[in-house]
């Protein structure tokens, strides 16, 4: 999952990897700390070599400190993950309270542009695309991805009167998934971002919607029903 689970507090699952809950602020920090060196290895390596004892050598901790806090790798993303998704919800809110919204697609493509801005300045955030091939539940990737249309079509009826219902939301999550494996394929090897990939995935995402929820297609609805 990549766009999804954004816009909204929780998914509804706690998050289970941490082994012991910290509580000073000297634990906060350190980590913290150990979450910003698994994003560095991260963009070095990817997050299909990341090892513990990268992220430790990284932080400049020792391996048992990590294993403090994260029993293994995949805790560790699973972890870093958490944290990339909690930073773009709030990069969402922010380019929506921003921007100067006209239209549902003005909505939509600050969702865009909050995921390309990101990709080009947190450090580690191609952990977005860490799913269920290192172990997290596929019911809890789609459950995310559900939320994250669910709570975008919130905004898209309260704001501009779009028609509410499965169909928007199913919509929705047609829409963003397209935008995940494009958007991917954007910043696949280059950081700041493939333009080409960027402009192709808002066309067909506004094509698609258009489709839809258009002027003109919502006439048509209104006419026919």
């Amino acid at each position: 999952m990549s766009l999804g689970g954004l816009l909204g507090e929780e998914t509804g699952a706690a998050p289970q990897q941490v082994r012991t809950e910290p509580i000073q602020q000297r634990s906060a920090a350190r980590l913290s700390g150990l979450l910003d060196a698994a994003a560095a290895v991260v963009d070095e390596v990817g997050f299909d070599r990341i090892t513990t004892a990268m992220v430790a050598e990284r932080a400049g901790a020792s391996i048992g400190t990590v294993y403090r806090y994260y029993p293994d790798r995949v805790a560790v993303l699973h972890a870093l993950h958490e944290r990339a998704v909690v930073r773009f919800r709030q990069r969402v809110v922010d380019e929506l309270s921003a921007s100067t919204l006209t239209s549902w697609w003005d909505a939509v493509d600050c969702v865009v542009t909050a995921f390309v801005g990101l990709y080009r300045t947190e450090p580690g955030f191609r952990i977005v695309n860490f799913d269920d091939r290192d172990g997290a539940p596929v019911a809890d990737v789609v459950a995310d991805a559900d939320f994250f249309a669910r709570r975008l079509a919130d905004v898209l009826v309260n704001e501009f009167d779009l028609p509410a219902g499965d169909d928007l939301i199913f919509r929705l999550g047609v829409a963003v998934e397209m935008a995940d494996a494009l958007l991917a394929r954007a910043f696949h090897t280059d950081p700041i971002g493939d333009e080409r990939f960027i402009a192709e995935c808002r066309l067909v995402m506004r094509d698609y919607l258009d489709r839809f929820y258009s002027p003109q297609a919502l006439n048509l609805l209104a006419t026919a029903s």
